[in-house]
């Protein structure tokens, strides 16, 4: 249903802390001109743990007026209440998200068996297509492949975003997952290999900063043309390891920043980008290509 660069968007704010609405559309129609294969609204990147579930529904429905149907829109709509993430999925879906991106519960830790008991009542709740969000650096809780196995037996639940970094479980999902399941990384250094071994795509931090690029790498790394997907990739390293020299998105924020796109406003307890390492961020940018040397 989905393939290629999918953009896990930043939320754009003002000094004061508010959502920046002009700054989100000009970011979307960023996107569109530079080929980003679908927006994720309000994921991790677009500091869903910090914005009131108003805002959440007002970002979500935001991005889906700007896009108008010229590129899918993918809500984040994860909660670690299993009633809050029917409640936002539900929302998602009547605004015309073409799909929901569902993170696994925080904090609380939940069972496997709990993780499929949540994600199944979703998915039976909200008839909309659904993708499941393992990211366990983030959540402390890891989903285990067997566990996404059983849950890929649910029609509308059509992939999962894999932000372990962990190239295996590309195998270990493909051989527990009905036929037509999806594989997206969530995790931009190792995603042409990622691709390569059967995935469909990246939902990406970098392609934030360097949207067609990562297009195009995604791409050439769906087409199997290895040489020119590892060429792209190559230019990007600098700006995979880079913008997570903070936790996401400090970096992310700051550098389209000084892209002049955003303010350097993000929400307590996250702050902006240290000042000792935006030389760092600087040069990564340079050497990619986003910023003039």
């Amino acid at each position: 249903m989905f393939k290629g660069s999918m953009v896990a968007l930043v939320t754009p704010m003002l000094e004061d802390g508010a959502v920046d609405y002009d700054s989100l559309a000009a970011l979307v129609e960023f996107h569109v001109r530079h080929k980003t294969d679908a927006i994720v609204a309000v994921g991790t990147t677009g500091e869903s743990a910090t914005l009131d579930v108003d805002e959440h529904l007002a970002v979500i429905r935001h991005v889906i007026e700007t896009a108008a149907g010229r590129v899918p829109v993918i809500a984040g709509t994860g909660a670690n209440s299993t009633s809050e993430a029917i409640e936002l999925t539900e929302a998602a879906r009547s605004a015309g998200a073409d799909a929901a991106l569902l993170v696994t519960p925080y904090y609380n830790k939940p069972t496997q068996e709990g993780l499929y008991r949540h994600f199944k009542l979703i998915a039976e709740t909200v008839d909309m297509p659904q993708i499941l969000y393992n990211v366990p650096g983030r959540t402390a809780c890891d989903m285990l492949p067997e566990t996404v196995g059983r849950l890929s037996q649910i029609g509308n639940i059509i992939g999962i975003k894999d932000a372990t970094g962990d190239l295996s479980r590309v195998a270990r999902h493909q051989a527990v997952c009905r036929d037509g399941f999806e594989l997206y990384s969530g995790d931009d250094a190792t995603t042409v290999d990622f691709i390569l071994l059967g995935g469909l795509g990246c939902i990406s931090v970098t392609a934030n900063v360097m949207p067609a690029r990562m297009h195009e790498m995604c791409m050439a790394a769906l087409e199997g043309d290895v040489a020119r997907a590892r060429e792209l990739d190559r230019q990007l390293i600098p700006l995979h390891a880079n913008l997570f020299l903070e936790s996401n998105p400090i970096p992310v924020k700051w550098a389209l920043h000084e892209m002049g796109m955003v303010s350097e406003a993000i929400r307590l307890p996250l702050t902006p980008l240290s000042e000792n390492l935006r030389p760092r961020l600087r040069e990564a940018m340079q050497a990619a290509g986003a910023l003039p040397r």
